[in-house]
């Protein structure tokens, strides 16, 4: 005989699963959506978004190019001169060792252009004279098979060179006069620039901490900070990284062409160094143009020996210099780097392509930080970047 207690059991297990069974919510139509079309259309909004962003970015860095060019090269000035300045800070005052600093590394450029112009001036009259010789090679090499070029088409070649040269004479010196106008905007970028990195690499730290109190609210400091202090990580690094690889690229291909007697060869070289900030692209360039000047200079053999550097030099720098070298700064695919040269390329020319591959490697290195969880220091409680 079953009490009371064991009757109120089973008459719970009886109604428990229908009493707590909960009802299956029922989805509208509307939203009855495939997930993989729902999570795609999450994230094109979200890719719009940002491409909005982007656009407007370099839109009104467009109608401000002078300043922004003037602070970009004020960026590298600093990330290439900040660690001598903290090396001289140990013996002299600060303002003296960013002084020495700036005032050195001015000398050693000066000096540089000196020794270029010095070249091409004491080679002016020789390279004239090979240059006519080279010309009258190249017109006999364009004669033989495969090209097989008449001797009246090659006069036809040069006539119209010449009558489109007489037709824009007016148009010509216009470009030139506005060339006379781009220099004055560099002069003034350049003096923009120095001024600016002064200020950087005497208190930048000071300045980074004022922008961050005076413009981020309180909660969201510590985050920016860490994302700060990773985008200059990264674009130090690749500033670095990138002079690195330019200068072993520029010193091969100096001591090439002196060993192959090219002319003007240091101002070649130059040429190399100063190309190799536009990665994939301003190497080849380059070494293509030093390609014609060996042709004219030199004649066909020594040209194809210039030709054959190109590809030995394009692949030591993307397979052994750039890998080496930049993996501690930055790590991005090939594919990004290319879209993003020809990205910048499309949007700003040749300033976009130099900026496009630190840019997106600074981004890159923004996002990562403020995902990363901040830890605790273990001295002072605060919250440090993870390593991970």
């Amino acid at each position: 005989m079953r009490g009371p207690l064991a009757r109120n059991r089973t008459a719970y297990a009886a109604v428990r699963p229908s009493a707590l069974t909960r009802p299956t919510p029922r989805i509208p139509v509307t939203e009855r959506v495939v997930p993989w079309l729902r999570i795609s259309a999450a994230y094109a909004w979200r890719l719009i978004l940002v491409g909005i962003v982007v656009y407007g970015v370099f839109g009104i860095l467009g109608r401000f190019q002078l300043i922004a060019v003037a602070l970009f090269l004020a960026l590298i000035v600093t990330a290439l001169l900040r660690p001598p300045a903290d090396l001289l800070n140990r013996v002299l005052p600060r303002p003296l060792s960013v002084a020495v600093a700036l005032l050195g590394s001015l000398l050693a450029l000066l000096t540089l252009l000196a020794l270029v112009g010095n070249a091409v001036a004491g080679e002016s009259a020789r390279l004239a004279d090979e240059f006519r010789g080279g010309v009258h090679r190249i017109e006999e090499w364009l004669r033989r098979p495969p090209l097989r070029l008449s001797a009246g088409k090659l006069s036809d070649l040069q006539r119209q060179v010449t009558d489109y040269v007489t037709a824009h004479q007016a148009g010509l010196l216009s470009s030139a006069i506005s060339g006379l106008g781009r220099v004055v905007e560099l002069v003034t970028g350049g003096a923009l620039a120095l001024f600016a990195s002064v200020f950087f690499i005497h208190s930048g730290e000071r300045l980074w901490s004022w922008l961050r109190d005076q413009v981020l609210p309180v909660g969201a400091r510590t985050a920016w900070d860490r994302a700060g202090r990773a985008a200059w990580r990264t674009f130090s690094g690749y500033t670095r990284g990138i002079i690195i690889v330019s200068a072993a690229n520029a010193v091969l291909v100096g001591v090439a062409l002196s060993v192959l007697r090219v002319p003007l060869a240091l101002p070649l070289t130059l040429l190399v160094f100063f190309a190799s900030f536009v990665p994939l692209v301003g190497s080849p360039v380059a070494l293509a143009v030093a390609t014609v000047v060996a042709l004219a200079g030199r004649g066909p053999l020594t040209a194809v020996v210039v030709l054959a550097l190109i590809v030995v030099i394009g692949q030591l720098e993307g397979h052994v210099l750039h890998p080496v070298v930049m993996s501690w700064a930055v790590r991005l695919h090939p594919l990004v780097v290319a879209v993003s040269v020809i990205a910048g390329s499309i949007v700003a020319g040749v300033i976009g392509a130099i900026v496009a591959v630190p840019f997106v490697s600074v981004a890159w290195a923004v996002l990562g930080a403020l995902r990363s969880p901040a830890e605790p220091d273990p001295n002072t409680g605060s919250p440090v970047p993870s390593n991970r």
